[in-house]
């Protein structure tokens, strides 16, 4: 019992190949399917990914069922994970390589020309996000892009956004300007200037 926990049944530098290699498939895989896939995951998306996790696991543990293989085979998968995110921080050309670039769904308020269908959005997802901004349609929207990593982000024309401290603020002085008027009308002097 004690032997099939610890001792590895296939060699090392095999088990840590093999999960580089299949991490650099998934990663391709997700790549080349979009970023729709990674907007939000539905219940479709979810069996996608448990399914997947099933179908890799024998390429990543090989003809070994041991307990320190696994844990070798998981230290692979979060340094490896590790160091490509850290690589894709320090460089944009690898970032825009392996993650991709911003896609602009919403220009000045009308719907870019066939953005949701490339990307298998359905124009609720995108109604969705232009909500949680407050913002009320499509009509309501600066832009709005799908980020690579999945998000949607919506920036309302600047009459539909909510008010800043600073809109508040400039607004309270200039009540007290017009309550100072007021007050100087109504004690019969001329309005100051």
């Amino acid at each position: 019992m004690w032997h099939d926990l610890v001792v590895v049944q296939i060699p090392i530098v095999e088990k840590i190949l093999r999960t580089i290699a299949v991490y650099v498939l998934i990663l391709i895989l997700f790549r080349f399917a979009g970023k729709r896939g990674l907007a939000g995951l539905n219940t479709f998306d979810m069996v996608v990914v448990f399914l997947l996790s099933n179908v890799v696991q024998n390429a990543i543990i090989g003809n070994d069922n041991s307990l320190l293989g696994g844990a070798i085979g998981a230290v692979t998968l979060i340094a490896v994970n590790s160091a490509v995110t850290r690589w894709l921080a320090s460089d944009p050309r690898a970032a825009r390589l392996l993650e991709g670039t911003p896609t602009t769904l919403v220009r000045d308020g009308k719907l870019v020309s066939g953005a949701l269908h490339s990307l298998a959005l359905r124009p609720s997802e995108l109604e969705h996000a232009i909500r949680v901004q407050n913002g009320d349609n499509i009509s309501d929207v600066a832009r709005a892009r799908l980020e690579p990593d999945g998000q949607l982000l919506v920036t309302l024309r600047a009459a539909e956004q909510s008010a800043t401290k600073g809109d508040v603020q400039e607004l309270r002085e200039q009540l007290e300007v017009i309550e100072r008027l007021l007050t100087s009308m109504a004690a019969g002097g001329r309005p100051p200037r």
